[in-house]
């Protein structure tokens, strides 16, 4: 599904030159729930804008569902996110004047869906996330945990083959935090993609393969299955 073929990515601050991404070669499999991990400055955010095409690497091959996607333009990736990827972030990214339901119908607004169609998507994406009471109220009116739900039936209302989930415990309390990936790891059961971004060793635990960045290189790829505690 995802094949990243010698990739890198450089910025320059100042005088020096940050190899964010340094010739990096990873596949992940339709149907993974695969975490990323590492320190800040490991790379892990700028593999994840790459993976999400909120970028583009300066050189390297990025093959999505089998398309070469490394030179594509901005409308190009723009189009293939709406269409390929869900994404959920650590700091929710709702629009405050809105309603949950509001909130979710979003993404199928850009695609052009119909009102009615897209109020009954966004209706299922919410039940199945638990909030059907919540659909009227606004952000600040839920809890981080339901705002975090929200985030997440956005992410799933355009049925993508790919979740993308950055940090999404990062601004949660532990009961919260666990819900949500109780949540992820239902996704995932259900047949969904995930990659998990995560500096948190013990979040990238429960996911089915966990790969290490240091340095915007691979140091380790594990693959074993960890059993999920209570």
């Amino acid at each position: 599904m995802i094949d990243l073929k010698n990739i890198y990515k450089t910025y320059t601050l100042g005088d020096e030159v940050v190899n964010a991404v340094d010739g990096l070669t990873l596949s992940v499999k339709k149907h993974e729930f695969t975490a990323i991990v590492g320190a800040s400055g490991s790379g892990k955010s700028t593999l994840m804008h790459i993976i999400g095409c909120l970028d583009t690497p300066d050189k390297g091959e990025y093959f999505l569902n089998e398309k070469e996607i490394s030179s594509y333009s901005d409308r190009q990736l723009a189009t293939l996110r709406n269409k390929e990827i869900g994404f959920i972030f650590q700091q929710f990214h709702l629009l405050q004047k809105l309603t949950a339901l509001e909130n979710v119908e979003l993404p199928l607004i850009y695609q052009g869906v119909s009102g009615s169609k897209r109020r009954q998507k966004a209706l299922e994406a919410l039940d199945r996330v638990g909030l059907t009471p919540r659909i009227h109220h606004r952000p600040n009116q839920m809890s981080g945990g339901q705002q975090q739900r929200v985030a997440v039936a956005r992410a799933l209302v355009t049925d993508p083959t790919l979740i993308l989930a950055d940090e999404p415990t990062g601004n949660l309390d532990s009961k919260s935090s666990r819900d949500i990936m109780l949540l992820l790891h239902e996704l995932h059961e259900s047949g969904n993609t995930i990659m998990l971004i995560t500096h948190d060793s013990k979040i990238a635990k429960e996911a089915q393969r966990r790969v290490e960045l240091v340095d915007g290189k691979i140091v380790s790829d594990s693959s074993e299955k960890v059993e999920e505690t209570a």
